[in-house]
């Protein structure tokens, strides 16, 4: 009885213990990168990021979606760090100068950044 009522604490101990410690968090940034080059750009280079676990750009809904340890960064440091790769975060503006040193496919009108939007025309 004994052994049983031993084993039985230990098993309800080691569950709350394993529930109080707070695992990586997924992260959902919105983005404007829409190319090949944008993807590799970003998945391999946001993996140097403290605290960053994994890093996947769904292209097809403009989203990055990043699993971080909330212990060593949190998502304005994510966001920051996508900004200076030169591409937009969620309502974060890319780095102008990063932007600068992109491939030249990800320079183009829309990828990495909105298409300019013109004026609007005066009616006399």
């Amino acid at each position: 009885m004994k052994n049983f009522l031993f084993v039985l604490f230990t098993l309800a101990t080691t569950t709350l213990l394993a529930q109080s410690k707070i695992g990586p968090t997924a992260l959902a940034i919105h983005t404007n990168a829409v190319c090949d080059m944008c993807k590799e750009t970003i998945e391999t280079e946001l993996l140097y990021e403290k605290g960053v676990k994994a890093v996947e750009l769904d292209l097809e809904k403009n989203l990055i979606y990043v699993e971080v340890d909330h212990k060593k960064t949190n998502v304005e440091k994510i966001r920051t760090a996508i900004t200076k790769l030169g591409y937009a975060a969620d309502s974060m503006v890319p780095d102008k100068a990063a932007r600068e040193n992109l491939p030249d496919c990800c320079k183009k009108e829309g990828c990495g950044l909105p298409a300019p939007q013109a004026a609007p025309e005066e009616k006399h």
